[in-house]
């Protein structure tokens, strides 16, 4: 759409890598690579025979695509890295803008979720709200069903073959946007080496990795052109800013596989035991859940993707890429999140919040939990 749409495309090519998606796709599951043949053959099927609908970028669909975007949130992840900052680094000095300043109110996102327990029903069985903020034309209203037996309800995001937040004949589902810290940012300390460059690493000196990025760009007079860019990164992920002399690597979760495993299959999951078994993929890494189900069981989640990290750096602020001690060392195991499963007080609820508070006295302690849990703090 122009060259103000560069840095934001940019940044996404960052991540989302046309050749390894096809090489994910190939190595998918099968009913997984079905399910995204489907999703491509009905787009390409609609195309075909609504030859009055002119796509404005894509003119037919491939099933790899659908790994370009996998989860269903307002604001995802990549979002956090300024583009002021992005084009600074690969372009010119460009000064932040009023909104990432705080100047300007940004567009109103997050949503509300209330889980409520039989005992406290008037009809003795549990009761979920679902109540989705998002942007206008976002998300569509819908009913999925399938002979294999998928039958949901709910808020899809465009683009996707997945009920975002809804329900289906036995359990229910609601996303809210956490404040969990999961995206984090790395100084890296940078040196010539020959043609390029080099990054410390403890007592060692690792290459910097260097890519060709091609975006292709649509000019005033409708023609396309094109523009190339160097990138790099490290192992903390790609570079996106410099900040006090030293270059910004981002790091955030990047998992588009498990992503939309994790995204389908807790729409069919019929118990609180079955969607803790799909939450188990450890791939939802900007939603906290707020769930009920026909047995009577309520919860609250925090994002299950939650990297472990040494609990003396401040994750809030970039972290010396050079101290291996600072690095993400797997992943916590859902138990030792702070997450609420079938609360004594009868209720649990987020409106995009922290979780110390998501079930009144039976909330989950700050205290009890690494500080880097979430942004806000205990």
């Amino acid at each position: 759409v122009g060259e103000d749409a560069v840095w934001a495309d940019l940044r996404q090519r960052l991540f989302v890598d046309p050749t390894t998606l096809k090489a994910d796709y190939a190595a998918s599951p099968a009913w997984l690579r079905t399910l995204m043949q489907a999703w491509a053959d009905g787009l390409n099927y609609y195309l075909a025979t609504h030859p009055q609908t002119k796509p404005r970028v894509l003119t037919r669909f491939e099933p790899w695509m659908a790994l370009s975007f996998t989860e269903g949130s307002i604001g995802g992840d990549i979002e956090r890295i300024s583009l002021s900052d992005l084009k600074t680094f690969y372009g010119q000095p460009t000064p932040p803008t009023p909104e990432e300043l705080g100047m300007i109110p940004r567009e109103p996102s997050g949503s509300n979720g209330i889980a409520i327990a039989p005992r406290l029903t008037a009809n003795g069985h549990a009761l979920l709200l679902i109540n989705p903020h998002t942007s206008f034309y976002f998300r569509s209203e819908a009913q999925m069903t399938s002979d294999e037996g998928l039958n949901a309800y709910g808020a899809s995001t465009w683009g996707q073959f997945f009920v975002y937040q809804g329900f289906n004949p036995k359990a229910g589902w609601m996303h809210t946007s956490a404040t969990v810290d999961n995206v984090d940012e790395f100084a890296e300390r940078i040196t010539r080496r020959g043609g390029g460059y080099a990054y410390r690493y403890g007592t060692a000196s690792r290459p910097v990795v260097a890519n060709t990025v091609t975006l292709r760009v649509r000019q005033p007079d409708g023609t396309m052109a094109e523009r190339r860019f160097t990138t790099y990164r490290t192992h903390h992920g790609p570079i996106v800013a410099t900040k006090a002399g030293k270059w910004i690597a981002t790091a955030l979760m990047w998992r588009p596989v498990p992503a939309l495993e994790q995204s389908y299959l807790r729409t069919k999951a019929t118990d609180l035991a079955g969607y803790m078994k799909v939450a188990a993929l450890k791939a939802n890494s900007s939603n906290d859940t707020l769930f009920a189900d026909s047995k009577g069981e309520i919860a609250f989640l925090m994002p299950q993707f939650k990297p472990i990290r040494d609990d003396r750096f401040d994750y809030t602020r970039p972290v010396d890429g050079s101290d291996p001690a600072t690095d993400w060392h797997g992943l916590h195991t859902l138990p030792s999140l702070p997450s609420v499963l079938n609360p004594r007080v009868g209720w649990a609820h987020n409106t995009n919040d922290w979780p110390w508070s998501a079930a009144g006295p039976d909330s989950p302690k700050a205290a009890d939990y690494p500080r880097y849990m979430d942004q806000v703090g205990g």
